[in-house]
């Protein structure tokens, strides 16, 4: 592992200088390249650098011990070192986590999609609660929402949304929330107070630029008509609504939120390059071995990794045995603890197969 990281802050310092350069900022691809890099870099060599410090510490410390005789300073030293010792023990653990393999997608914008799945009227009323959980949990984080395609029913609920979050960091955290979350309540239409179950489908996709996804204008069939839903402001009197139909996978992507044609057709063609790419991340995952994959935010869509509870108050995360009672607040989009147990537990599978390895 240090071997690693001498040859990362040679590589850190290889950087800084290259940006030293007067003519780089002239390439503004390479300019990019490289703040990125550094920016990558930077936490791990700060991080190795107070680990260095530590270290000498220890020595200094162990130096002091052997050379002097006051009882005093002795006994200041061996608080130093003590000191010094648990600081290493973090840092070591700090620089294992800095060093995993990181999600080349986790700084992307992201693009959610919510369907109702068993339950009827029930799972969409329960999809549109879930929805607005996000849009909650995304104005914590000062990130912004704007939703691409949506299917409604008439007494508030949803039978899917499709809605891109872009903020910084968003994939990495939204990607956990992939996955079956079931919720379980009395209906309100329920006269004799039965509990029932119904569940939703969440898909969390990376944003796909056109870099990354390239789509042939022979494979996509494109249909333009009037809106439906709700009239006034144009929306359902002009043709407006984009429809694209992707021939080699059959994806259907339906945008009319906008009022604008070309606008709605941007939002088609976002959504539809995050499916295809979403696509090929898990041809990716599925042709890696069990064991090199993670457990937490790269499972199974069909998954169940989420129960609400309703009469009981309490919310289970099944994939690391987390349970919280504290549904209303989750439900008003503080779901951090959820994520950031997710995350640990993801980063812990991880560090075992690098220890393996």
């Amino acid at each position: 592992m240090f071997d690693k990281l001498e040859d990362l802050v040679l590589r850190y310092e290889e950087i800084m200088n290259q940006l030293s350069e007067p003519d780089v900022a002239n390439d503004t691809q390479r300019f990019r390249k490289l703040m990125k890099e550094q920016s990558d870099l930077t936490p791990i060599v700060e991080t190795f650098q107070k680990y260095k410090q530590a270290k000498q510490s220890i020595a200094d410390s162990l130096a002091m011990l052997e050379e002097e005789s006051d009882e005093e300073l002795r006994e200041l030293a061996k608080e130093e070192l003590n000191e010094s010792r648990a600081e290493q023990a973090r840092l070591e653990d700090a620089l294992k986590l800095l060093l995993l393999p990181k999600d080349p997608n986790d700084d992307k914008n992201v693009i959610v999609e919510i369907r109702a799945g068993a339950g009827g009227d029930e799972a969409a009323l329960f999809a549109a609660e879930i929805y607005r959980m996000y849009v909650h949990y995304a104005e914590r984080q000062r990130w912004r929402v704007e939703t691409l395609e949506i299917e409604e029913i008439g007494i508030g609920g949803m039978k899917s949304v499709n809605f891109m979050i872009t903020g910084q960091g968003a994939y990495s955290k939204m990607k956990y929330e992939s996955g079956v979350h079931r919720v379980q309540r009395v209906p309100e239409t329920e006269s004799q107070g039965r509990i029932h179950t119904s569940t939703i489908t969440v898909a969390v996709m990376p944003e796909a630029e056109e870099v990354d996804i390239q789509i042939d204008e022979k494979d996509i069939r494109i249909d333009v008509m009037r809106a439906s839903g709700n009239g006034g402001q144009c929306v359902n009197t002009t043709d407006s609504a984009v429809r694209l139909t992707h021939y080699p996978t059959g994806i259907v992507i339906y945008s009319q939120t906008e009022k604008s044609q070309l606008q709605n057709k941007e939002k088609a063609f976002a959504l539809l390059r995050a499916k295809l790419y979403d696509l090929e991340l898990q041809k990716k995952q599925d042709e890696e071995s069990q064991a090199r994959r993670s457990q937490i935010g790269t499972g199974d869509r069909s998954e169940k990794i989420r129960t609400y509870n309703f009469p009981q108050g309490r919310v289970t995360d099944h994939r690391i045995n987390l349970t919280l009672y504290k549904l209303d607040k989750i439900l008003d989009g503080d779901i951090q603890e959820i994520l950031d147990a997710c995350i640990a537990a993801d980063q812990s599978a991880k560090l075992v197969k690098m220890n393996e390895e």
